[in-house]
């Protein structure tokens, strides 16, 4: 793959990924949780530099490092408009944009739903998406700001991609989503038994894969049992006021 991912945890449950094309050497962060445990991943991950930060969304937990990062290492910040609500932007990109890391090249797509302007990147090259608040092992982003309508939209545009896609979200969710999951029925045995013994481990459930996720989460497969897309809208719209009140 010329894509390298070092994946590390950041805050109380975000996970925080540094990206480096091989070829280039070129290297950027997926959002900013906090500027100092990056500076000390790019340490020790031994890439040495930051040259970019790509933000998903504006949230705080996903912007909060990019002025310092941008300060330490003289990186551009790329991202929806949005961001500039928290933190600065350099370069605005939405969806049908294409960003390109050294000589790998990402998609940018349309996420909206748990905020109104949330994006995110498809490798071109490798069967890999950074999908920040959108999707999450057995579960998904609550709607901050969108409908269940287009946040089912974007669920959608992900189930479009490639079962092998392996998706990098943000935040380490699994067990309470689980718990959610096993609460509605028919939850697949080995998908829970696989998240259990992950954290077991202490390892995380990211990132996971697009075909199991299809399999055993309840707001990509419940829905689509529907044939009518209004009606999977609606029933994602049901489970995802369910799970906030769980």
């Amino acid at each position: 793959m010329p894509l390298q991912i070092h994946l590390f945890p950041a805050l109380s449950d975000n996970y925080g990924f540094l990206i480096r094309d091989r070829d280039s050497g070129r290297v950027a962060s997926i959002d900013t949780p906090d500027a100092d445990t990056i500076a000390a991943e790019i340490d020790a991950s031994g890439f040495g530099r930051l040259d970019y930060i790509l933000n998903t969304h504006w949230h705080p937990d996903h912007t909060g490092g990019n002025a310092a990062l941008k300060a330490r290492f003289g990186c551009d910040i790329y991202g929806p408009q949005e961001v500039t609500r928290a933190a600065p932007l350099d370069h605005v990109l939405t969806a049908g944009d294409h960003f390109q890391l050294g000589d790998t090249g990402f998609s940018v797509i349309d996420l909206g739903g748990h905020t109104l302007g949330h994006i995110g990147y498809v490798c071109d090259a490798a069967p890999v998406a950074f999908i920040g608040d959108c999707l999450f092992p057995l579960g998904c982003g609550r709607l901050f700001e969108g409908t269940a309508e287009q946040m089912w939209h974007s669920l959608t545009r992900l189930m479009a991609l490639p079962p092998e896609t392996r998706l990098y979200c943000a935040h380490e969710y699994a067990l309470s989503n689980l718990k959610f999951a096993e609460s509605l029925g028919d939850m697949p045995e080995q998908a829970a038994d696989h998240i259990r013994s992950l954290r077991a481990q202490g390892r995380p459930t990211v990132p996971t894969r697009l075909g199991d996720e299809m399999a055993a989460n309840p707001f990509l497969r419940l829905p689509l049992k529907h044939s009518d897309p209004a009606r999977q809208a609606l029933r994602f719209g049901e489970l995802r006021a369910a799970k906030d009140r769980f």
